[in-house]
């Protein structure tokens, strides 16, 4: 797993021991970035939030593309030590926050990646929880199969790849 683009490219990422995680593929995450970048232009300034950060990969290619904040969360132990230390390997000086799933604060955020674990139903019920700010994009990666609603959100965009489904959603 590596940085794709900007400050760190190419730089690799430690993911967590175990199994309890489920790295986004570079693949997907260049998709991802490639369908923020023509919808947002820059990420220069931007505050980012990676719920259910794991490796914190999604939220150091913000990092890495420019954004100014990261908040990464995380219940997962292992994750929340492989987040520490890929921010230490990348030297990363920026603004970073790593917190427990416990207590989520923060915020306005605009950029939100949720990748919850497939299945589960908790990024739709974590992006009601956190606040995007005016223009901000939120990002849901579930299994391909599986429909995103969320309250007070609509669907921008939908891609699929591989077993992932991408999901933009912006405030409705």
């Amino acid at each position: 797993m590596r940085v794709i683009a900007g400050t760190w490219r190419g730089r690799s990422l430690t993911a967590p021991a175990g199994q309890a995680t489920r790295p986004t593929s570079d693949r997907t995450r260049e998709a991802l970035f490639s369908m923020l970048a023509s919808r947002l232009g820059t990420f220069e300034g931007l505050r980012a939030l990676d719920l259910f950060a794991g490796s914190g990969a999604l939220g150091f290619e913000a990092l890495s593309r420019g954004a100014a904040h990261c908040t990464f969360v995380e219940q997962d132990s292992a994750a929340i030590a492989a987040i520490r230390a890929n921010a230490a390997k990348l030297g990363a000086t920026v603004d970073i926050r790593v917190q427990s799933a416990t207590a989520l604060a923060g915020g306005p955020f605009d950029l939100i990646f949720a990748d919850a674990p497939y299945g589960s139903g908790l990024a739709q019920q974590a992006l009601t929880q956190v606040v995007l700010a005016p223009g901000g994009w939120a990002s849901i990666e579930t299994a391909r199969d599986e429909a995103v609603t969320v309250p007070g959100f609509v669907v921008a965009a939908e891609r699929t790849h591989g077993k992932a489904r991408l999901t933009l959603l912006q405030p409705a």
